[in-house]
């Protein structure tokens, strides 16, 4: 049986989702497809933690499904815009678990994973998998991957009408 990790971008695929699709991804759908007939070694979600109710009821889904949620504060910046930027946190944990798996998946679009991927692939011999929405992932990322798997119907949720309104984006 294979040993896996999985790393969540949860930003990325949450706006790749809903730009793309206007859907949010079905976590649930996903877990049971990544992990059948496999050893979970660790899951992570990283998300940006504005500590409002919705995005703490997200979060304890993902806890129920069997993520570890890394949290990051939400910083405002004085000319209005927001920073929330897993990708060191999650570039150190894949590192780090590279040595203890056998496969590693990845959920995101986000092109500065490429490295990354080549090289845990080259330094452990783990087989890579990228989850991600095929319009808005960048093609270094889907080269760099032993296996894309694209993100469509069957891992999306299906109430359009559950999408927060802008305001409320970021807290998922």
């Amino acid at each position: 049986m294979d040993r896996v990790a999985i790393f969540v971008d949860v930003q990325n695929i949450y706006y790749t989702t809903r730009q793309s699709y206007q859907r949010h991804f079905n976590y649930s759908a996903f877990w049971t497809q990544a992990t059948a007939g496999r050893a979970v070694v660790a899951a992570f979600a990283y998300a940006i933690d504005k500590g409002d109710s919705k995005q703490l009821g997200f979060q304890n889904i993902l806890k129920q499904i069997g993520f570890e949620v890394k949290l990051k504060p939400y910083i405002q910046r004085s000319d209005g815009s927001a920073k929330g930027d897993w990708d060191v946190g999650i570039t150190l944990d894949v590192i780090e678990y590279a040595a203890k798996s056998d496969v590693i998946i990845l959920l995101s679009g986000d092109g500065d994973f490429d490295l990354l991927l080549n090289k845990v692939h080259d330094n452990y011999q783990v087989t890579t998998e990228v989850y991600g929405v095929p319009a808005l992932t960048a093609p270094s990322l889907i080269n760099a991957a032993d296996r894309f798997i694209a993100i469509d119907a069957k891992l999306l949720l299906y109430s359009p009408a559950s999408l927060p309104t802008v305001n409320q984006e970021c807290r998922l």
